[in-house]
This record gives C-alpha cells, structure tokens and sequence, in this order.
C-alpha cells in the first residue's frame, strides 16, 4: 500500500514529539523535584520536639582531630555533664534564666556608649583602658591554679577580663560552691600584687574600679545583678593541660563574694584587656582561641587555644574595635534572612547600634527594626501553628501540645566579607513551657541599643577569636 509522503512525516513528527515531550519531562520533574528539595532544606528545618527538651544524662562529644593541647572541655554549667551538678543543687527555671540574662544585657547597654563615631576596623589593638567587665556566662571550664594545682570549675566569659576564683580563709563571706575552695597558703608558688607594681595599675581597666591599698593590691569588680567579688590581685601557676603551663598567671584571689554565680568557683576572663587570659597567654597561644558551644545542655563542647583553632571551612568576618569600650569583641551585621529570603533591612539599623559576640548572653538581641522583621517573617513561615502568649522576654511563641515534630524556617544571620551564620535549629526554638515554643531572638529597647550575638544561636559552630589578625571564623558543625 503507498503510503501519503505528508503523512509519513506526520507520523514522523509525532513519534518525535512524543519522544521528546514525555521523555524529557521525566528528566524535567526530576530536577525540579531535586530542586525543590533543595530550597526545602536550605529554607526550612523539620525540628523534634523532643530535641529542645533537657535531658538527665549527658552525651559527651569527642573533638574531631583537635589535639589534647590547650583544649577543656565545656559544658552548660546547669547541664548533667557539669561537675557542678552534683547533690540537690538547684537549677534555676526558665523564665529565672531569661530575667538574669536580661539584667545582664541591660549592664551591657548602660556600659557601652554608643557613639556616632564609625567603629575602627583591621587588626585589633590590645586596650590600655576598657569598660568594666559584666557578668557571669553559662558554660564551665575545669583549670588548676597553684602548684601543686588546686582544681577549680569556673564559668568563661568572653564579656569579662578578670579571672578570679574564691579563696580561703573568706575574711569577709564566700558563697556555696561545688569545689573545696582555693587556699593560696597551700601553693607554692603564690604571691600577692604589690600596689606600686604596673600590673597593679592596669587592674582599673579590667575591673572599672579604682581601689586603694598600702601594701598589696587589692581588686574589686562588681557585676550589673548585684554580684561582686574582692580580695588580693595575686599570681599563681594556671594549668589547663599537662604541657600548658603558666608561671605567675595574674588573678583575682576572692575573700569577699556574693552573687548569681551559683556553685562555681570563680570566673575565666576571655575579654581583650591585658589582664584577661588571652592577653596573658598570647606568648604561647598568639591571642587565637576558640569555643563550641553544645545545643543540648546534656552535651558537651570544648574552649581551645592557640594554632590548633579553626580548620580551612572557617568563614571569617572583621573583628571590630571601639576605642570607648575596647573589651568588647565586635562584629558588622549586613542583613538577615529567613527561609532563605534577605528581610532587606537596611543596613543603617545595624550600624546604629553596632554589635557584640558575647559568650554570656544567651537570647541574641537586635535592634527594634531588624528584630520586627525578623518576627514578621517567621511569624508568617509558622502560620499553620497556634500562637501562644509571650513568655518574658520572648513575643513570637506557639502552642505546640499534641505535635512531636515541627518545621520552622531557616534563619541565616550576614556579616561583612560575605560570612553567613546559619544558625542551628536549636537556636531557633526554644521550649519555655511543656507546650510552648518560642522564637530565641528578642529585640532591644532603643536603636542605639547595642546588638548583641547571644549563645544560643552560637551552638554547635566553633567559634574562633583570631584577635592578633582581627577577625572572627564560625565553622559549621563542630560540636552536638
């Protein structure tokens, strides 16, 4: 049979048609599948509940390839992994939690003076003066001072400059802690401060007070909650490793402490003075320390110095410096985003105010401007679940009873030279009753209010303080 020449190529063409429509639309739904996944996951996180729970035991975590040098352990100083959680000591509720830390920032604001003036950038200048030091942290080290060494859990600080630990005999009255308290006649190698030494007259820019003394030097620091230690600037041998060894280490040795410190001994001071432990320590470590801060208070992270800090994934930003409060580790805010979508705030709300990384805030805390659009936006990502009311300090909270899994968006926090903090999804949420859930970000008063970069959103990233090089790295995924 003669087949139509038009309607062989008809034939033709549909066969090819067909080839081509249902055969590459296989490979087309497969990308945009593959695609969509992606945007999912760069967009959302799928949370368990059951993961922002505390839990009783502790998990500890191993360090990867960091060496044993100069590396302590960390933990939440209310955690199971503390060695402070021993017997009936009370762990203070959440909403407890939330009033201190807000007194603590409260310290900040009104010590921090918020000028105009453009904060410097490049490498960082080791202050002759700086604001007095705030607070206490979260989070515990174990080190030894004195020889033979004395051991001491003390809680670390990166808004502090002084180390001080309480002392025998407590001339005036010591608060209840875990450990024996230090006694400086049982070291061989302590000494007291003489009032006319240099070291003596740098104290004022660690403490923000002057003290007056006739032979030895004496030290008074005061915190923004009432609490406050005094007693002899002295020295001692501080050990935090079996090779890390430091000879005539300048601390504060406390007979006179009262405060919110709970059973701690005492207070690591990892601020930029001269007298804190970086500035102290920079002959070996070279003024470069890192920390991980763990997402369960049942785990475990470490506080690392010198070279072995940081590994090639670091993304770094410039480390700021205000000559008015050149304690203070800052850092420059470009935008957030959420879901993986940039708010467009402008970049006049974080120059405003200027930012903090701060070890001993937990709940970060951003200008009025940038935390509305913040809240707006995960507001609008969490439509499908029940507001709740506001709990303390924190507005944007749900009513989860009945659900063991949750998805919230993605919050990414950039900083200038394009680094990104993509915060861990435990510093997102946060569980502030057994059904509610809050947004773990608040904002400030006033524009002029410094920001500061809390540790909850900190979690599970290394951390690093590279202070001779002026920058600041955050490498993804270093603890649990």
């Amino acid at each position: 049979m003669a087949i139509n020449h038009s309607s062989f190529l008809f034939l033709l063409l549909s066969i090819f048609l067909h080839f081509f429509l249902f055969g590459c639309s296989e490979k087309i739904e497969a990308y945009k599948f593959g695609e969509l996944t992606a945007n999912l996951q760069h967009q959302s996180h799928v949370v368990s509940l059951k993961s922002l729970m505390p839990s009783g035991v502790c998990s500890t975590q191993t360090q990867g390839s960091k060496t044993s040098s100069g590396l302590l352990q960390v933990a939440h100083k209310n955690g199971p992994c503390s060695s402070l959680k021993k017997g009936n000591t009370k762990v203070p509720n959440f909403r407890q939690i939330l009033i201190d830390d807000q007194t603590r920032v409260k310290s900040i604001h009104s010590k921090i003076s918020n000028h105009k003036d453009p904060l410097a950038d490049s490498a960082v200048k080791i202050p002759a003066t700086s604001g007095q030091s705030l607070g206490t942290g979260n989070y515990v080290v174990n080190i030894g001072i004195g020889s033979p060494k004395q051991q001491n859990t003390v809680v670390f600080d990166t808004g502090s400059d002084l180390t001080w630990i309480q002392c025998q005999p407590c001339v005036v009255q010591c608060y209840s802690q875990q450990d024996p308290i230090f006694n400086p006649s049982s070291s061989t190698t302590y000494s007291n401060i003489s009032c006319n030494s240099v070291a003596c007259s740098q104290l004022q820019s660690a403490t923000g007070n002057t003290q007056s003394c006739r032979n030895t030097c004496i030290y008074l620091i005061q915190y923004g909650d009432g609490s406050y230690s005094q007693g002899y600037f002295g020295t001692d041998t501080l050990t935090l490793s079996s090779s890390d060894v430091f000879p005539k280490f300048q601390f504060g040795c406390g007979e006179n402490n009262q405060g919110l410190f709970g059973s701690a001994d005492g207070l690591l001071g990892l601020g930029r003075d001269q007298v804190s432990v970086v500035s102290q320590t920079s002959r070996k470590y070279g003024k470069l320390f890192s920390y991980c801060l763990p997402a369960s208070t049942s785990s475990t992270g470490f506080l690392a110095f010198g070279s072995q800090v940081g590994t090639s994934s670091t993304q770094y930003t410039s480390l700021m410096t205000d000559s008015n409060n050149p304690s203070f580790y800052f850092l420059t805010i470009t935008g957030i985003s959420v879901g993986g979508k940039n708010l467009g705030i402008p970049q006049s709300v974080f120059t405003t105010s200027g930012t903090i990384i701060d070890s001993g805030t937990v709940i970060t805390r951003l200008a009025p401007a940038a935390y509305s659009a913040l809240s707006s936006a995960f507001r609008r990502a969490m439509t499908k679940y029940r507001t709740a009311p506001a709990y303390s300090i924190l507005d944007t909270c749900y009513n989860l009873n009945g659900y063991s899994t949750v998805t919230i968006p993605t919050i990414a926090i950039h900083f200038t030279g394009g680094t990104d903090l993509n915060v861990d999804q435990s510093g997102i949420l946060v569980q502030a009753s057994s059904t509610q859930y809050c947004l773990a970000f608040a904002g400030n008063n006033a524009s002029t209010d410094v920001e500061i970069l809390g540790n909850m959103q900190q979690q599970t990233f290394e951390v690093v303080y590279n202070v001779a090089s002026g920058k600041v790295g955050f490498g993804a995924g270093a603890c649990s």
